[in-house]
């Protein structure tokens, strides 16, 4: 299989050598291949300005414009700047797109585009795209755009040649090319001649941004502007380095001697936010991937707002407090932040707002629950705080298994809004189907009368049970937010003493030694240890003799004798 050998595969450098050949390529394939350079300019930029036309123009030779940027252009030079060619502005045809206004278009940079929908065929309304085969047909100095395939179809094939759109007559001289797919080296950015002598032809907003100085270098892909602005770079790099005053530091340096002198850290780290997301900002990874914006080289974390950073589960930790006052008394409500900070969050802002002041209950169940909250009485109203449904919290260990759970009615998986029932009795079947964020602390005897009284059709109550005002006694956002602003403020008061130098007793080790500045004890007066004390009950009882300062010797023990000894004598 291999040339010239008994070998059953072919080696690496068999197939790169010149008379290597495939199924897919024939014999000396790279010497007829493409340049790797080329780049083809897309069907609705313009051909001077390398960016979206807003209003287009073209050549007889189907060479596209923006009127603004070739008006420009002609005025400085007189010449088609693809090929060099003299081109005066009554050579230029006006070209009429059709579009679809009901889509949006996106231009190069990403950002969404008049408005006026893609560009289409106005026959057969399919969008022009690249690979489309695009001409446009002249009236003057006007020109109507058409898809080859559609003029192709229903003009040249038909016999007719009279305009789809306006009804005027054409010719074949009139059809003009704009792009065809099987001739791209007329849209190849490499041979424009003005790319190729290094000039650049600028929009009207790409000039005042240039002027203005906001415009991004690096989106413009031009090498030339890379390096102007690497240079710029260095030699600000250098104006910076030759203004800092070298010899200062050396001349510290040999003056301190020996001493080691602490140095700060080149890198000091961002203390983090306490309502930092787990998710950054995203603004690197569109920087990587987009030249349109400045980049950025730190994941920065998204910050969340102070009801996102409160609504997340087990943040909250402090029960809320409410009173029911309905008009067969009172219900205490003792309210589940921790398991359920978003159903919390919901009963107590329409509370305070008096959502429910004079709502009623409209749907009663002896040996099962009572249901409430929604402002038209017919169990089919009522909204969230936010004005939209929210999702269930089920994080929590708690379930339906007592007297006196609230919980919040839906109709069906996160669908909760306003209304809330209470439990008669436990309800297991409702466990992770509603979401329970309260129980009734006092007014179990209400709660029985509740039960107790009559209903008639559809389980609602004969005589109306009306909640005529809900109290908030404590809110505990509120009181999460309030021990947060207390901690902060001690925590910035401390760290302002520590500036300071600290206290006294941080200046004071365990033993009572005082401590100097750098760190070292003061050796002197001890106003600390055991010895205090004992100088203290001196000074107590009075002037105490002391009848002598050395301690009397202990009583030598006599050495027994028999048996071997220490062995002295041997």
């Amino acid at each position: 299989m291999g040339k010239n050998t008994d070998k059953l595969y072919i080696t690496h450098s068999e197939w790169g050598s010149s008379d290597a050949y495939s199924a897919s390529a024939g014999s000396n394939v790279r010497q007829g291949a493409a340049d790797g350079s080329f780049k083809r300019l897309p069907f609705n930029f313009c051909a001077a300005s390398l960016q979206p036309f807003k209003h287009p123009v073209c050549t007889p030779e189907g060479t596209i414009f923006d009127v603004e940027v070739i008006s420009d252009w002609l005025t400085k030079h007189g010449t088609n700047p693809v090929n060099g060619r003299p081109l005066k502005d009554k050579d230029l045809i006006k070209l009429n797109f059709a579009r679809n206004g009901d889509t949006e278009v996106l231009d190069a940079e990403g950002r969404v585009g008049d408005g006026q929908g893609e560009m289409v065929d106005p026959v057969t309304f399919k969008v022009f795209t690249d690979n489309t085969h695009i001409v446009a047909i002249r009236h003057g100095n006007e020109a109507n755009v058409f898809a080859w395939e559609t003029v192709e179809r229903l003009n040249i094939k038909a016999k007719m040649w009279k305009d789809l759109v306006d009804d005027q007559d054409f010719g074949r001289s009139d059809i003009i090319t704009l792009q065809d797919p099987q001739n791209i080296e007329s849209r190849d950015l490499s041979q424009f001649k003005f790319l190729k002598e290094g000039e650049s032809v600028l929009s009207k907003e790409q000039g005042e941004e240039r002027k203005s100085g906001s415009v991004n270098i690096s989106a413009l892909g031009r090498v030339g502007e890379k390096v102007l602005r690497a240079k710029e770079a260095v030699e600000k790099a250098r104006r910076e380095r030759a203004a800092g005053d070298v010899n200062h530091s050396r001349a510290v340096a040999k003056t301190e001697g020996f001493k080691i002198v602490p140095r700060s850290q080149m890198v000091q780290e961002k203390k983090q936010a306490y309502n930092a997301a787990q998710y950054t900002t995203g603004r690197a990874a569109a920087s990587f991937t987009s030249t349109g914006l400045t980049p950025e080289t730190s994941g920065e974390r998204a910050l969340l707002s102070d009801e996102e950073y409160m609504l997340r589960p087990k943040r909250v930790k402090i029960k809320g407090y409410a009173r029911i006052e309905t008009n067969l008394g009172d219900l205490n409500i003792e309210l589940q932040t921790e398991t359920a900070p978003r159903s919390v969050w919901n009963f107590v802002h329409l509370a305070k707002k008096g959502y429910y002041n004079g709502v009623v209950f409209h749907r009663n169940i002896k040996n099962f629950m009572i249901q409430g909250g929604d402002p038209t009485g017919t169990g089919k109203g009522g909204t969230s705080i936010w004005g939209k449904n929210f999702n269930d919290e089920f994080d929590g260990p708690l379930v339906h298994d007592a007297r006196g759970i609230m919980s919040m009615a839906n109709k069906g998986k996160n669908t909760n809004s306003s209304q809330f029932f209470i439990t008669y009795r436990p309800a297991k079947h409702l466990d992770r189907k509603h979401t329970i964020f309260g129980r009734v602390v006092g007014g179990i005897d209400v709660l029985q009368k509740m039960e107790n009284s009559p209903v008639g059709a559809g389980d609602r109550p004969v005589d109306d049970i009306v909640m005529q005002h809900v109290v908030v006694f404590v809110d505990p956002f509120e009181e999460f937010q309030k021990q947060k602003r207390e901690k902060d403020a001690a925590e910035e008061e401390k760290a302002e003493i520590i500036k300071q130098g600290g206290t006294e007793d941080d200046k004071t080790t365990w033993t009572g030694k005082r401590l100097r500045k750098d760190g070292t004890v003061i050796q002197g007066e001890q106003s600390g240890g055991v010895g205090k004390y004992l100088k203290n009950a001196v000074i107590g009882n009075g002037a105490a003799e002391i009848e002598d300062d050395y301690p009397e010797e202990p009583v030598k023990k006599k050495i027994k004798s028999g048996g071997f000894g220490n062995f002295d004598s041997w």
